[in-house]
């Protein structure tokens, strides 16, 4: 079994109502609102006092990649936020769940982890990584939840249906 064939046994048939009052949406949650605040912390301390120790070349890709990093969780806890209000009863089910309200910027967020990212420092490598996890799953959820389990159109879909009928 495949990774992604236990995530989708794991979401399958959840619903928003289900979702949103689950343990699974609580460490979901806390675990994307401590990642940003971590995020936060690194990206004002230190991570800018290694970004400016930096070639320029490798300070450049720093600086994209932190970009992508901000943007992932900023999606990520705007996300979760509008459930939590579903959840605490702020915002009704049925306008959370029109399209204003799904997961955006996916090509930017799912993009990334190219040439020269093991030259950057280890703390952002990691902060790129656990976002990474973070994001793709909060957009296998908005999928499951929102979409019927059918990933959006765009740039991420055309590069699955090339790698379906390719391969590798």
């Amino acid at each position: 079994m495949t990774l992604a064939q236990s995530d989708d046994e794991g979401v399958a048939g959840l619903t928003q109502q289900s979702f949103i009052g689950s343990a699974l949406f609580e460490k979901t949650f806390e675990e994307g609102m401590s990642l940003v605040d971590e995020t936060a912390k690194y990206l004002d301390g230190r991570g800018r006092d290694e970004a400016r120790a930096l070639p320029r070349k490798i300070a450049m890709l720093y600086a994209g990649e932190s970009m992508r990093v901000t943007t992932r969780l900023m999606q990520a806890a705007s996300w979760l936020l509008v459930q939590r209000a579903v959840h605490d009863g702020d915002m009704d089910a049925s306008d959370a769940a029109g399209d204003r309200y799904r997961l955006g910027s996916r090509e930017i967020c799912l993009g990334g982890g190219g040439e020269g990212i093991d030259l950057l420092p280890a703390k952002l490598q990691d902060l790129l990584g656990r976002s990474d996890n973070l994001y793709r799953r909060i957009a296998r959820l908005d999928d499951v939840l929102f979409r019927g389990g059918e990933s959006p159109p765009g740039v991420q879909a055309q590069f699955e249906k090339l790698e379906r009928a390719f391969g590798n």
